[in-house]
């Protein structure tokens, strides 16, 4: 029997700790003993206002678990005793996961650094910044660095119990969970593909940039283009935007037309060669070719998936 420890850090997010229960605690053959624990036991606030959890194990539940796990929870310094027993686990060779923030717990606890890891979109820039030895993926679905696991945002933490399964017991135990829980095995593409245009914060030093480039991505922009706006040398806006983004002007402006393109997209009465050419991307053929090196997935498969 497998043991799977699913640590709430309070106030934890409750839909990230069900998924994690109801994949392992309801599997139906057997396979696996879940327990819920807290750096304390007892009542466990959660992020929904007037929802508590009454949890009956302690940290010491870690101590025999197979596999860990913790769900999102609000971002802020774990309770360190709470990171020593993770540690812990580790050392003794206990496998570690992590749905949504739970990922800045584990990078508390030492456990990504030197690894790639994701987490969900809106606070991948925070843990990059908070935790500069970890690599952090904001495409990712999940990442496998094993004995650790990560996962993105609520839904993606569905995703890597899913694949948990499947390495522990095949693929066709993982399809039987899907298909009992009415969600596909895999979902095309990254989160990449979820992240609204515009949605990445602006300091005042880029906000005039950027906004005129969102405002024109229709037109053939160039990075002379953007640093005129800016009033800088193309040499300090290369350096201002790998500062501020982490990527090339060019490489952030590719990004605009794509998130662009994704909202366009979800309008159903739109061709696909209108949505390249009002992104600036040109031609189908090139917002094919871009989308899939981004998203891992068609514009057609993106418009079957988000549009009514």
């Amino acid at each position: 029997m497998h043991r799977v420890a699913v640590l709430a850090l309070p106030p934890v997010v409750a839909f990230d700790l069900t998924i994690a229960t109801h994949v392992f605690g309801h599997d139906g053959q057997g396979r696996y003993a879940t327990t819920v624990c807290s750096p304390d036991g007892g009542s466990v606030p959660t992020t929904t206002p007037g929802l508590d959890l009454t949890v009956q194990a302690a940290l010491d539940a870690l101590d025999g678990a197979d596999t860990v796990i913790v769900p999102g929870f609000a971002r802020g310094p774990a309770p360190a005793r709470a990171l020593d027993a993770l540690a812990e686990a580790y050392r003794r060779g206990a496998r570690v996961a992590s749905i949504c923030t739970g990922a800045f717990a584990l990078a508390q606890a030492g456990l990504l650094d030197g690894r790639r890891a994701t987490t969900h979109w809106v606070h991948a820039q925070a843990l990059a910044r908070e935790h500069p030895r970890v690599t952090v993926d904001a495409n990712a679905l999940y990442i496998d660095q094993d004995p650790v696991f990560t996962s993105a945002g609520l839904a993606a933490g569905l995703d890597l119990c899913l694949y948990l399964v499947g390495r522990d017991h095949g693929q066709s135990a993982a399809i039987q969970r899907a298909r009992h829980m009415v969600t596909p095995l895999h979902r095309a593409g990254g989160q990449a593909q979820f992240i609204p245009a515009g949605a990445q914060g602006q300091d005042d030093e880029l906000a005039a940039v950027t906004a005129w480039a969102n405002a024109n991505l229709h037109l053939p922009i160039t990075v002379l283009d953007l640093a005129r706006q800016g009033v800088v040398s193309t040499r300090t806006l290369h350096r201002t935007f790998r500062d501020r983004f982490g990527m090339s002007p060019q490489a952030w402006l590719t990004q605009q037309r794509l998130r662009a393109a994704c909202a366009l997209l979800e309008n159903g009465q739109i061709t696909v060669e209108e949505v390249a050419r009002r992104t600036g991307l040109g031609t189908a053929t090139n917002l094919r070719t871009h989308f899939h090196r981004a998203f891992a997935t068609t514009p057609t498969a993106y418009r079957r998936a988000f549009t009514p």
